[in-house]
């Protein structure tokens, strides 16, 4: 069975931010990169151990892929079957706020 992925409010504001700024110079990149980040996201569902633990958190179920320039941090429930998608964050940031 796959899992189920559930996008917090958090992650959402990110990816709608991230969209909004790479869209003033380039909506058609913007668009491309949603898609990109959800597609990759969607790969979860049935490979939810799929990214690398987060190295700042060291905890085996807080995991990160990485698109581009972006860290997509998530946080697996295993028993529960689902996965949180917790931020979409910029590389270039530094450490996610979790």
């Amino acid at each position: 069975m796959d899992f189920k992925i559930v996008w917090t409010l958090r992650s959402r504001e990110d990816l709608r931010d991230i969209a909004t700024f790479i869209a003033k110079d380039n909506p058609p990149a913007a668009v491309k990169l949603g898609e990109l980040i959800f597609d990759r996201v969607d790969t979860l569902e049935k490979f939810p151990e799929l990214g690398r633990v987060v190295p700042e958190r060291n905890q085996p179920n807080i995991r990160e892929i990485v698109v581009k320039n972006y860290r997509i941090v998530y946080r697996v429930h295993p028993k529960e079957k689902f996965l949180e998608i917790l931020r979409v964050w910029h590389g270039a940031r530094g450490e996610p706020e979790i």
